[in-house]
């Protein structure tokens, strides 16, 4: 078996091979292009005859190309430290390019002075893109959440003030009922002591009536005035009797009322306890959509 002859790998292998893959670019001391190969120039939308001799600022956009930022990046290239990062660029369309670029100082032969730099880099446009659109799906649902939160916990204080109102008109009622209860009772008092009177107003009627059967002709007018008394004492017995039974509806239904306003009470108690823990959920749910808000800056700015 022949063994094949194995090609030694030469720096002009491993140029070709970055050329062939890499975006690569080189700018003069004064910040213009002065080499530029086909992948970089494609993905800027130009030429790579008409990016030579264009400066560097005009690949970059305004609010950058006019910063202390830019101003110290070309400063730290002239003393020779190399830079490396994630850059947004401007193409030949105005739009934004993205590149993880690294700029390279090129020294002369002796080592002691910068001549030139150099930057290789990789378009990650697409990327960059689907991760900000992510990122902004992220940030618009963490508003979106914090938004309903925020809607929620207005909508829970208001159904909060209406259930502490009920709550107060109730604890009245309540008050109202008891006052009520007592009235009853007291007029179940008067009820008793006026019942009382009317059966001593009889018994004194009917004493009188025997007495006046005893004085004959001279106690017959004196009996009209004990039957009539009588009579009187039979029709308060009766209004009494009508009065009481009254009261005694009035106080059962007073009782089933006060069963029933407790009962609203309970009902009303709970529902502002649920209210109170939708409303820390609400909170929560908040706070979280603020976390996610927070972290999806964080990976935007990773990224």
């Amino acid at each position: 078996m022949v063994k094949q002859a194995v090609e030694l790998v030469t720096d002009d292998h491993v140029v070709k091979a970055l050329e062939k893959n890499l975006a690569i670019i080189r700018f003069d001391l004064d910040h213009k292009i002065v080499y530029v190969n086909d992948i970089f120039a494609n993905a800027m939308g130009y030429t790579k005859d008409e990016l030579i001799g264009v400066h560097h600022a005009s690949l970059c956009f305004d609010d950058y190309a006019k910063s202390v930022e830019y101003e110290k990046f070309w400063r730290e290239l002239h003393k020779g430290n190399s830079q490396q990062e994630k850059i947004e660029r401007k193409n030949k369309s105005g739009e934004k390019v993205w590149l993880e670029a690294t700029y390279m100082p090129v020294f002369s032969q002796d080592g002691r002075k910068v001549i030139s730099i150099s930057k290789v880099a990789s378009n990650i446009t697409k990327r960059q893109t689907s991760i900000t659109s992510v990122v902004e799906e992220l940030r618009q649902m963490a508003e979106g959440l914090t938004e309903r939160a925020d809607i929620g916990m207005e909508r829970s204080k208001g159904l909060l003030v209406i259930i502490e109102e009920i709550a107060a008109i109730s604890h009245n009622n309540t008050e109202t009922l008891g006052n009520l209860q007592l009235h009853a009772e007291s007029i179940q008092h008067i009820v008793k002591t006026i019942r009382e009177i009317a059966a001593q107003t009889n018994l004194l009627a009917l004493n009188a009536a025997i007495e006046a059967a005893r004085a004959g002709e001279h106690g017959r007018g004196f009996d009209v005035v004990a039957k009539e008394v009588r009579k009187l004492s039979a029709n308060v017995e009766k209004s009494i009797v009508e009065v009481r039974e009254g009261v005694e509806a009035i106080t059962t239904e007073i009782k089933n009322i006060s069963k029933g306003t407790t009962l609203a009470q309970d009902n009303v108690g709970r529902c502002q306890q649920r209210i109170e823990v939708a409303m820390d959920d609400f909170l929560a749910i908040a706070s979280s959509a603020a976390e996610l808000d927070n972290q999806s800056r964080k990976v935007s700015s990773i990224v």
